[in-house]
């Protein structure tokens, strides 16, 4: 089996008396675009800083290229392109200067690659970074690390204070990563940003990882809302393994919510009525993440 990217096993932080992280784990293979989800406060910064080599974990292991991540970190850093969902930047220098001087530093160059993406992104690189707002002090750390050609991405917060247009270039070449085949950590409370693009989540929640998997898997433990109207009255829909059952048009409207794994029965219950119309909506991510925070018993680990 190929050896995982980045693999975090039981890992702890503490700050004090504070505990930061209480049992984080998943692996990241190559090639796997992984969402790490949660809301601010979860501790998925601190545990990208572990990786990093910027903090030291209080318990558990974590590796990168199977190193460790705190004996070995500039070895690591050397493939690895990093945006913080924060940068700073040296404030006389301009954002072109930034660019190739963060290129420069992973041993790349500025390349017509380069070039396009301060194109895409709508950047005077010119202008030195005092004058840079936070949108465009994330964008230059953006483009220097889509212009790397690095064995891992990993991304906390990349679109903090961009405008929408801005989210939207910078997703295009997220996919531009996943069509290469590189392997990106993508840290994010904006739900749409990893459903878009990401392979497998892992959902975070006050220090320790609750669920991983596919996003298909996943869904399967939230609930499809379904719409119907059909020719028979839809009574007996109470009898059936569904939630918030609501009834209209003479009984022959029914709006409700039913659990993946009874989808099939209760669709075959429908079809006896004659089906006029129906729609289905399956499960969004926010749905899933909403699933995992309002409901306490589900906090088991993956």
């Amino acid at each position: 089996m190929t050896d995982p990217v980045v693999s975090i096993q039981h890992l702890q932080k503490r700050f004090g008396h504070t505990q930061a992280l209480s049992d984080v784990s998943f692996d990241l293979y190559p090639g796997e675009v992984f969402g790490f989800i949660g809301p601010n406060g979860a501790g998925k910064s601190t545990t990208i800083r572990i990786l990093l080599g910027m903090l030291r974990a209080s318990g558990g292991t974590a590796t990168v290229f199977k190193k460790n991540v705190w004996r070995d970190d500039v070895a690591i850093h050397k493939q690895v392109a990093y945006v913080p969902g924060d940068v700073f930047l040296w404030p006389n220098l301009t954002g072109g200067e930034i660019i190739d001087f963060l290129l420069r530093l992973n041993h790349q160059s500025h390349s017509a690659r380069t070039d396009d993406l301060i194109k895409q992104f709508n950047l005077d690189p010119r202008k030195k970074a005092r004058t840079y707002s936070k949108g465009n002090r994330q964008k230059v750390a953006l483009i220097a690390a889509f212009s790397l050609d690095v064995a891992l991405y990993i991304f906390d917060e990349p679109t903090s204070g961009l405008d929408p247009l801005n989210e939207e270039v910078f997703q295009q070449n997220l996919l531009h990563l996943k069509q290469q085949g590189k392997t990106v950590l993508l840290s994010s409370h904006i739900l749409s940003e990893v459903e878009r693009a990401c392979d497998h989540v892992g959902v975070i929640k006050a220090g320790r990882i609750i669920k991983t998997g596919t996003l298909a898997d996943l869904r399967q433990l939230t609930s499809t809302k379904v719409q119907v109207q059909t020719v028979q009255p839809l009574t007996d829909l109470a009898n059936q393994p569904v939630s918030n059952l609501k009834l209209s048009g003479h009984d022959t409207q029914a709006t409700f919510t039913v659990a993946t794994n009874h989808l099939g029965t209760v669709m075959d219950q429908l079809a006896n009525h004659q089906i006029v119309t129906l729609e289905s909506t399956p499960p969004t991510l926010e749905d899933l993440f909403l699933h995992y925070y309002d409901n306490p018993g589900d906090d088991q680990h993956a």
